[in-house]
């Protein structure tokens, strides 16, 4: 019997790399595979290299505070929950995956309305507005770190940890220092501020530049239009506004990694043993879940903290040279932390709630 499954999730890379991780094994199972995201967002550029079904939906953002937009977008929502129904009507999937994002939530709510089993996946360690929204419905919630266990319903939470792409740890260093211009000769810092790029840590880099080009070589994802025209020559320093196939040999040519706290990044610092300095987006622009990441990394002695309200040059600097002078007790930390099976949880719970609707479908038959 055929096996079909609508992954969802967008808004940003994190909402969809760990979707992007699971396809491979997806396929290997034989399943029909669609994805569900915003007519135009970043979910549908990176979902363009796997040759997959793709349907645009309408979306709205779920906000806390006051904007114009909050009375227009519940009717976007609506709309998007008409459109994903119409699209889970035809396709008739066995089972939907979230990713999270607020596409997720008509696609989620939609699937619902029709007896279509949906597993939701929770990366932060406290659940998005998003999430909220979806886990009521909800088969079962996988999530990322233990603390969250104890905030979301005991019968549903199962703690997976995130999906992690396997191709990101077969990368060629040497391909990399091709395509940056480096040597082996220094060290590499890669400096990823997430898929939006972070005008912050951007600032900070390039104003310690000269300083951290005497120790190290930086190769720097910068973000959509976020590149510095007058940098571009700079010898021992490469700029990149995203990176996509490349990734995995970047991490590979990487000796320390300066990032965002975002949930997916830090997972996969983690298990490619990456040490690293964390700068979490502050809670005054965000809901706070990058700055509890960050947290949990640095108690578990994983990573270097530096909060962007505390962020000088000096600090920086310092930092830096604490970290690579210190790499190996970091690295040795992560070697030492319980690794799970991501994929593999993730799959069985996908298996067994394709299982239970197949046997339920053929009861009624």
């Amino acid at each position: 019997m055929s096996k079909r499954i609508v992954l969802t999730g967008g808004g940003t890379a994190g909402h969809v790399t760990p979707n992007m991780a699971l396809i491979p094994r997806l396929r290997e199972l034989g399943y029909e595979i669609s994805y569900m995201g915003s007519y135009d967002g970043i979910e549908k550029r990176l979902m363009e290299d796997f040759d997959i079904p793709y349907y645009g939906i309408a979306t709205g953002k779920f906000r806390r505070y006051f904007d114009p937009k909050n009375f227009s977008d519940p009717f976007r929502v609506i709309k998007g929950v008409r459109e994903a129904r119409k699209y889970l009507k035809e396709k008739q999937p066995d089972v939907v995956f979230s990713k999270g994002g607020f596409v997720s939530v008509p696609v989620v709510r939609a699937a619902n309305t029709l007896g279509i089993p949906c597993i939701i996946h929770e990366s932060d360690m406290t659940p998005g507005l998003a999430n909220k929204l979806c886990i009521p419905v909800a088969k079962k919630v996988c999530c990322n770190f233990p603390e969250t266990l104890q905030q979301l319903p005991a019968n549903k939470a199962v703690l997976t940890g995130s999906p992690i792409r396997k191709e990101l740890s077969s990368g060629n260093k040497e391909a990399a220092y091709r395509l940056c211009g480096f040597d082996a000769s220094k060290p590499v810092i890669m400096v990823v501020g997430g898929s939006q790029g972070s005008a912050a840590i951007n600032q900070a880099v390039r104003d310690v530049l000269p300083e951290l080009l005497k120790d190290f070589q930086v190769v720097h994802l910068c973000g959509k239009e976020k590149m510095d025209n007058l940098l571009l020559t700079t010898p021992g320093y490469k700029q990149f506004e995203y990176i996509k196939s490349e990734m995995k040999d970047l991490f590979a040519m990487a000796d320390m990694v300066i990032s965002r706290a975002g949930a997916n990044a830090i997972s996969e610092l983690l298990s490619l043993k990456k040490p690293n300095i964390l700068i979490p987006l502050p809670s005054s622009s965000s809901r706070g879940d990058q700055l509890l990441n960050a947290k949990s990394f640095e108690s578990q002695g994983f990573s270097i903290v530096i909060d962007e309200d505390d962020l000088t040059n000096k600090l920086l600097l310092e930092k830096v040279q604490e970290l690579y002078f210190n790499r190996k007790t970091y690295v040795d930390a992560m070697r030492k932390s319980s690794q799970r099976d991501a994929i593999g949880a993730i799959i069985g719970l996908i298996e067994d709630a394709v299982n239970e609707k197949q046997r339920k479908d053929g009861n009624r038959t």
